[in-house]
């Protein structure tokens, strides 16, 4: 059975770890690389259209940005890895604060670590699912924009990711057609 959401809001964006929210309501987080769809993503398991801001441009989200679910549940919006347009210090400054924030545990219950899946997974993807096993951080790896590709790219690159993440436990999913919605709420649920 997949979670309820009946509401959903934009609550703050954090620079700074000193300015996380001190309320112990469990958090989602939502991790991956610039313009791979965790805006999208969001907004799709939320039912709105426009809670998560959506860019063309990679690199938008540059801080954590959290979003109030029911009242009583953060999904926290992680700045994309992997975007070369933003100097190394800014780089090196969002590292810190995902890096930072993951580890500082507090109520987080788990990450949603989200991957085109039209593209190989890069660097940047295995060293994030290394830490995540690393810190024994409870994920689900989503496979964002299923739609654009063909049943035979489809299964194609789901193999490549089998082999290259060495795991066969993803989910896909569409912002299109909310492939995959359905399954994600189910994992979150099951966090809670």
């Amino acid at each position: 059975m997949p979670l309820d959401i009946n509401s959903a809001s934009f609550f703050k964006s954090v620079f700074n770890l000193a300015d996380l929210p001190q309320d112990n309501f469990p958090q989602l987080a939502f991790a991956g690389k610039s313009n791979v769809g965790k805006s999208s993503l969001i907004n799709v398991l939320c039912n709105q259209k426009k809670l998560a801001q959506i860019s063309k441009t990679p690199g938008k989200t540059r801080a954590l940005n959290f979003f109030l679910i029911n009242n009583k549940i953060y999904f926290v919006d992680l700045p994309g890895y992997g975007y070369a347009k933003v100097s190394k210090e800014f780089r090196q400054m969002w590292g810190d604060l995902i890096e930072g924030y993951l580890k500082s545990r507090q109520p987080l219950r788990g990450v949603v670590f989200v991957v085109d899946i039209r593209h190989a997974p890069t660097e940047e993807d295995l060293q994030l699912k290394a830490f995540l096993n690393y810190h024994n951080l409870n994920y689900i790896t989503v496979l964002t924009k299923s739609d654009k590709l063909s049943a035979a790219e489809r299964a194609q690159n789901l193999s490549l990711f089998e082999e290259a993440l060495q795991s066969d436990n993803f989910v896909t999913f569409s912002a299109v057609s909310k492939e995959g919605k359905n399954k994600i709420l189910g994992w979150i649920k099951g966090l809670l």
